[in-house]
Protein backbone atom coordinates (compact mmCIF):
# COMPACT_ATOMS: atom_id res chain seq x y z
CA UNK A 1 0.00 0.00 0.00
CA UNK A 2 1.44 3.34 -1.04
CA UNK A 3 1.02 6.49 -3.08
CA UNK A 4 4.05 8.68 -3.94
CA UNK A 5 7.40 8.09 -5.61
CA UNK A 6 8.93 7.32 -2.19
CA UNK A 7 7.03 4.00 -2.13
CA UNK A 8 7.97 2.80 -5.63
CA UNK A 9 11.46 1.37 -4.85
CA UNK A 10 9.93 -0.73 -2.06
CA UNK A 11 7.38 -2.19 -4.47
CA UNK A 12 10.02 -2.80 -7.13
CA UNK A 13 12.41 -4.59 -4.79
CA UNK A 14 9.70 -7.05 -3.77
CA UNK A 15 8.93 -7.77 -7.43
CA UNK A 16 12.64 -8.16 -8.28
CA UNK A 17 13.02 -10.68 -5.45
CA UNK A 18 10.11 -12.78 -6.76
CA UNK A 19 7.66 -12.12 -3.96
CA UNK A 20 4.03 -12.69 -4.88
CA UNK A 21 2.44 -9.26 -4.68
CA UNK A 22 -1.24 -10.26 -4.77
CA UNK A 23 -2.42 -6.66 -5.01
CA UNK A 24 -1.30 -3.05 -4.83
CA UNK A 25 -3.47 -0.52 -2.98
CA UNK A 26 -3.19 3.19 -3.77
CA UNK A 27 -5.32 6.33 -3.78
CA UNK A 28 -8.07 6.97 -6.34
CA UNK A 29 -7.14 8.91 -9.47
CA UNK A 30 -7.38 12.67 -9.15
CA UNK A 31 -7.95 15.53 -11.58
CA UNK A 32 -5.06 18.00 -11.56
CA UNK A 33 -3.87 21.11 -13.37
CA UNK A 34 -5.68 23.68 -15.45
CA UNK A 35 -6.99 21.07 -17.85
CA UNK A 36 -8.14 18.85 -14.97
CA UNK A 37 -6.32 15.90 -16.48
CA UNK A 38 -6.62 12.56 -14.70
CA UNK A 39 -3.43 11.84 -12.80
CA UNK A 40 -2.29 8.44 -11.51
CA UNK A 41 -0.24 8.03 -8.35
CA UNK A 42 3.39 6.94 -8.82
CA UNK A 43 2.56 3.62 -7.18
CA UNK A 44 -0.30 3.02 -9.61
CA UNK A 45 2.03 3.66 -12.55
CA UNK A 46 4.50 1.11 -11.17
CA UNK A 47 1.71 -1.43 -10.58
CA UNK A 48 0.43 -1.08 -14.14
CA UNK A 49 3.95 -1.44 -15.56
CA UNK A 50 4.29 -4.73 -13.71
CA UNK A 51 0.81 -6.02 -14.49
CA UNK A 52 -0.29 -6.17 -10.85
CA UNK A 53 -3.79 -6.28 -9.44
CA UNK A 54 -4.78 -2.80 -8.28
CA UNK A 55 -7.22 -1.48 -5.68
CA UNK A 56 -8.08 2.21 -5.28
CA UNK A 57 -10.60 2.52 -2.44
CA UNK A 58 -12.31 5.81 -1.65
CA UNK A 59 -13.26 4.59 1.81
CA UNK A 60 -10.74 2.48 3.73
CA UNK A 61 -13.39 1.60 6.31
CA UNK A 62 -15.97 0.51 3.74
CA UNK A 63 -17.22 -3.07 3.82
CA UNK A 64 -16.50 -3.49 0.10
CA UNK A 65 -12.79 -2.74 0.55
CA UNK A 66 -12.54 -4.89 3.68
CA UNK A 67 -14.10 -7.81 1.75
CA UNK A 68 -11.69 -7.30 -1.15
CA UNK A 69 -8.68 -7.50 1.17
CA UNK A 70 -10.05 -10.58 2.96
CA UNK A 71 -10.66 -12.32 -0.36
CA UNK A 72 -7.03 -11.77 -1.34
CA UNK A 73 -5.96 -13.73 1.78
CA UNK A 74 -2.67 -11.84 2.14
CA UNK A 75 0.06 -13.27 4.36
CA UNK A 76 1.59 -9.85 4.97
CA UNK A 77 0.66 -6.23 4.34
CA UNK A 78 3.34 -3.61 3.65
CA UNK A 79 2.54 0.10 3.94
CA UNK A 80 4.79 2.84 2.55
CA UNK A 81 3.60 6.47 2.50
CA UNK A 82 -0.11 5.72 2.45
CA UNK A 83 -3.19 6.77 4.38
CA UNK A 84 -3.99 5.84 7.98
CA UNK A 85 -5.39 2.32 7.97
CA UNK A 86 -8.20 1.15 10.26
CA UNK A 87 -7.50 -1.89 12.42
CA UNK A 88 -10.13 -3.85 10.49
CA UNK A 89 -7.71 -3.73 7.55
CA UNK A 90 -4.24 -4.07 9.07
CA UNK A 91 -5.25 -7.03 11.25
CA UNK A 92 -6.33 -9.15 8.26
CA UNK A 93 -2.94 -10.61 7.16
CA UNK A 94 -1.92 -13.69 9.14
CA UNK A 95 1.64 -12.38 9.60
CA UNK A 96 0.57 -8.83 10.36
CA UNK A 97 1.08 -5.45 8.68
CA UNK A 98 4.17 -3.27 8.82
CA UNK A 99 4.99 0.28 7.80
CA UNK A 100 8.13 1.91 6.45
CA UNK A 101 8.66 5.36 7.98
CA UNK A 102 11.31 7.92 6.94
CA UNK A 103 12.75 8.65 10.38
CA UNK A 104 14.38 6.95 13.31
CA UNK A 105 11.24 6.40 15.34
CA UNK A 106 10.06 7.48 17.81
CA UNK A 107 11.57 10.73 16.51
CA UNK A 108 9.56 12.58 13.87
CA UNK A 109 6.24 10.79 13.91
CA UNK A 110 3.93 12.27 11.31
CA UNK A 111 3.53 13.25 7.68
CA UNK A 112 6.73 15.25 7.08
CA UNK A 113 9.68 13.57 8.87
CA UNK A 114 12.26 14.39 6.19
CA UNK A 115 11.48 18.10 6.17
CA UNK A 116 11.44 18.42 9.95
CA UNK A 117 14.71 16.53 10.41
CA UNK A 118 16.58 19.00 8.17
CA UNK A 119 14.69 21.99 9.60
CA UNK A 120 15.78 21.00 13.11
CA UNK A 121 19.46 20.77 12.12
CA UNK A 122 19.68 17.00 12.63
CA UNK A 123 22.98 15.41 11.61
CA UNK A 124 21.48 12.00 10.96
CA UNK A 125 18.14 10.39 10.25
CA UNK A 126 17.05 7.06 8.80
CA UNK A 127 14.25 4.64 8.11
CA UNK A 128 12.22 2.39 10.39
CA UNK A 129 9.97 -0.59 9.83
CA UNK A 130 7.38 -1.28 12.51
CA UNK A 131 4.20 -3.27 13.00
CA UNK A 132 1.04 -1.17 12.77
CA UNK A 133 -0.97 -0.21 15.83
CA UNK A 134 -4.08 1.94 16.24
CA UNK A 135 -2.07 5.04 17.17
CA UNK A 136 -0.11 6.33 14.18
CA UNK A 137 3.65 5.62 14.06
CA UNK A 138 3.76 4.03 17.53
CA UNK A 139 4.06 0.32 16.72
CA UNK A 140 6.86 -1.98 17.81
CA UNK A 141 10.05 -1.48 15.80
CA UNK A 142 11.31 -4.29 13.58
CA UNK A 143 14.40 -2.75 11.97
CA UNK A 144 16.11 0.63 11.61
CA UNK A 145 18.87 1.96 9.38
CA UNK A 146 20.69 5.27 9.88
CA UNK A 147 21.99 7.74 7.32
CA UNK A 148 24.04 10.93 7.62
CA UNK A 149 22.36 14.17 6.59
CA UNK A 150 24.99 15.90 4.46
CA UNK A 151 25.36 19.67 4.49
CA UNK A 152 24.52 19.58 0.78
CA UNK A 153 21.29 17.62 1.26
CA UNK A 154 17.90 19.18 0.84
CA UNK A 155 14.49 17.55 1.27
CA UNK A 156 14.61 16.25 -2.30
CA UNK A 157 18.01 14.56 -2.17
CA UNK A 158 17.38 13.12 1.30
CA UNK A 159 13.98 11.84 0.14
CA UNK A 160 15.64 9.91 -2.69
CA UNK A 161 18.34 8.45 -0.44
CA UNK A 162 15.82 7.33 2.17
CA UNK A 163 13.53 5.89 -0.50
CA UNK A 164 16.31 3.58 -1.69
CA UNK A 165 17.52 2.78 1.82
CA UNK A 166 13.92 2.11 2.84
CA UNK A 167 13.44 -0.37 0.02
CA UNK A 168 16.42 -2.38 1.26
CA UNK A 169 14.99 -2.30 4.78
CA UNK A 170 11.58 -3.48 3.53
CA UNK A 171 13.24 -6.48 1.88
CA UNK A 172 15.21 -7.31 5.05
CA UNK A 173 12.05 -6.99 7.11
CA UNK A 174 10.05 -9.29 4.85
CA UNK A 175 12.78 -11.92 5.04
CA UNK A 176 12.88 -11.73 8.85
CA UNK A 177 9.11 -12.13 9.10
CA UNK A 178 9.15 -14.90 6.52
CA UNK A 179 11.77 -16.82 8.53
CA UNK A 180 10.20 -16.12 11.93
CA UNK A 181 13.28 -14.26 13.19
CA UNK A 182 11.78 -10.90 14.14
CA UNK A 183 12.97 -9.35 17.42
CA UNK A 184 10.76 -6.39 18.28
CA UNK A 185 11.79 -3.23 20.08
CA UNK A 186 9.35 -0.98 21.97
CA UNK A 187 9.34 2.72 21.14
CA UNK A 188 10.48 4.96 23.99
CA UNK A 189 7.78 7.59 24.41
CA UNK A 190 10.21 9.94 26.16
CA UNK A 191 12.16 10.25 22.89
CA UNK A 192 9.10 10.86 20.73
CA UNK A 193 8.74 13.99 18.60
CA UNK A 194 6.28 15.10 15.94
CA UNK A 195 6.65 15.92 12.25
CA UNK A 196 3.26 17.34 11.25
CA UNK A 197 2.15 18.13 7.73
CA UNK A 198 3.59 21.37 6.36
CA UNK A 199 1.18 23.99 5.07
CA UNK A 200 1.86 26.99 2.82
CA UNK A 201 2.13 29.58 5.57
CA UNK A 202 4.57 27.34 7.46
CA UNK A 203 7.01 27.97 4.60
CA UNK A 204 7.31 31.72 5.12
CA UNK A 205 10.83 32.82 6.08
CA UNK A 206 11.35 34.75 9.32
CA UNK A 207 14.49 36.76 8.66
CA UNK A 208 14.87 37.51 12.39
CA UNK A 209 16.49 34.10 12.90
CA UNK A 210 20.17 33.11 12.61
CA UNK A 211 21.49 32.49 9.10
CA UNK A 212 22.31 28.82 9.76
CA UNK A 213 18.77 28.16 10.96
CA UNK A 214 17.35 29.91 7.88
CA UNK A 215 19.62 27.92 5.58
CA UNK A 216 18.35 24.66 7.09
CA UNK A 217 14.78 25.94 6.76
CA UNK A 218 15.33 26.59 3.05
CA UNK A 219 16.97 23.18 2.53
CA UNK A 220 14.13 21.48 4.41
CA UNK A 221 11.55 22.87 2.00
CA UNK A 222 13.48 22.47 -1.25
CA UNK A 223 12.43 21.61 -3.90
CA UNK A 224 8.90 21.31 -2.51
CA UNK A 225 6.91 23.11 -1.20
CA UNK A 226 9.55 25.85 -1.20
CA UNK A 227 10.50 28.42 1.44
CA UNK A 228 9.33 31.89 0.48
CA UNK A 229 9.42 35.56 1.33
CA UNK A 230 7.58 38.59 0.01
CA UNK A 231 9.21 41.41 -1.94
CA UNK A 232 6.97 44.38 -2.64
CA UNK A 233 3.98 42.13 -2.06
CA UNK A 234 5.10 39.43 -4.51
CA UNK A 235 6.25 35.95 -3.56
CA UNK A 236 9.84 34.88 -4.06
CA UNK A 237 10.58 31.21 -3.39
CA UNK A 238 14.11 30.40 -2.31
CA UNK A 239 15.48 26.95 -3.14
CA UNK A 240 19.17 27.24 -2.32
CA UNK A 241 21.32 29.46 -0.11
CA UNK A 242 24.61 29.54 1.73
CA UNK A 243 25.71 30.98 5.07
CA UNK A 244 28.51 33.54 4.70
CA UNK A 245 31.13 34.76 7.20
CA UNK A 246 29.84 38.31 6.81
CA UNK A 247 28.15 39.89 9.81
CA UNK A 248 24.66 41.19 9.15
CA UNK A 249 25.00 44.95 8.63
CA UNK A 250 21.36 45.91 8.22
CA UNK A 251 17.91 45.03 9.55
CA UNK A 252 16.87 41.38 9.00
CA UNK A 253 15.45 40.79 5.53
CA UNK A 254 17.46 43.54 3.85
CA UNK A 255 18.78 42.35 0.49
CA UNK A 256 22.15 43.58 -0.81
CA UNK A 257 23.35 43.02 -4.37
CA UNK A 258 26.01 45.68 -4.93
CA UNK A 259 28.76 43.01 -4.88
CA UNK A 260 27.19 40.96 -7.66
CA UNK A 261 25.92 38.48 -5.08
CA UNK A 262 22.43 38.32 -3.59
CA UNK A 263 23.02 38.73 0.15
CA UNK A 264 20.33 39.01 2.82
CA UNK A 265 20.79 40.08 6.41
CA UNK A 266 19.66 37.49 8.94
CA UNK A 267 19.84 37.97 12.71
CA UNK A 268 23.58 37.31 12.90
CA UNK A 269 25.15 36.75 9.47
CA UNK A 270 24.52 37.42 5.82
CA UNK A 271 22.83 34.64 3.87
CA UNK A 272 23.71 34.33 0.18
CA UNK A 273 20.76 33.34 -1.98
CA UNK A 274 21.75 31.05 -4.85
CA UNK A 275 18.57 29.84 -6.57
CA UNK A 276 15.22 31.62 -6.43
CA UNK A 277 11.85 31.71 -8.15
CA UNK A 278 10.22 35.15 -8.37
CA UNK A 279 6.44 35.17 -8.76
CA UNK A 280 5.40 35.12 -12.42
CA UNK A 281 8.89 34.19 -13.65
CA UNK A 282 11.00 31.08 -14.05
CA UNK A 283 13.28 29.56 -11.46
CA UNK A 284 16.66 31.25 -11.79
CA UNK A 285 20.15 31.73 -10.40
CA UNK A 286 20.54 34.76 -8.15
CA UNK A 287 22.86 36.39 -10.70
CA UNK A 288 20.08 36.31 -13.29
CA UNK A 289 17.74 37.99 -10.82
CA UNK A 290 20.24 40.79 -10.27
CA UNK A 291 20.69 41.21 -14.02
CA UNK A 292 16.92 41.58 -14.37
CA UNK A 293 16.69 44.49 -11.93
CA UNK A 294 16.12 48.00 -13.20
CA UNK A 295 19.05 50.42 -13.34
CA UNK A 296 17.54 52.36 -10.46
CA UNK A 297 17.23 49.21 -8.33
CA UNK A 298 20.79 48.13 -9.06
CA UNK A 299 22.12 51.61 -8.28
CA UNK A 300 20.34 51.60 -4.93
CA UNK A 301 22.34 48.50 -3.96
CA UNK A 302 19.67 47.03 -1.74
CA UNK A 303 15.98 46.21 -1.23
CA UNK A 304 14.10 44.77 1.72
CA UNK A 305 11.94 41.67 1.99
CA UNK A 306 8.63 42.17 3.70
CA UNK A 307 9.38 40.80 7.17
CA UNK A 308 5.97 40.79 8.77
Amino acid sequence: MGTPAFAVPSLNILIENKYDVVSVVTVPDRKKGRGLQIEFSDVKKAAIENGLNLLQPENLKGEEFISEIKNLKPDLMIVVAFRILPSKIFTIPRLGSFNLHASLLPKYRGAAPINHAIMNSEKETGVTTFFLKEKVDTGNIILQEKIIIEDTDNAGTLHDKLSQLGAQLVLKTVKLIENGKVELKLQNEEDASKAPKIYKEDCRIDWNKDAAILNNFIRALSPYPGAFSKLNGKTIKIYSASVTNLDADDSPGTMHFDTGKLLVSAKDKMLELLEIHPEGKRKMAAADFINGLTTQQRNSGKMAFDNS
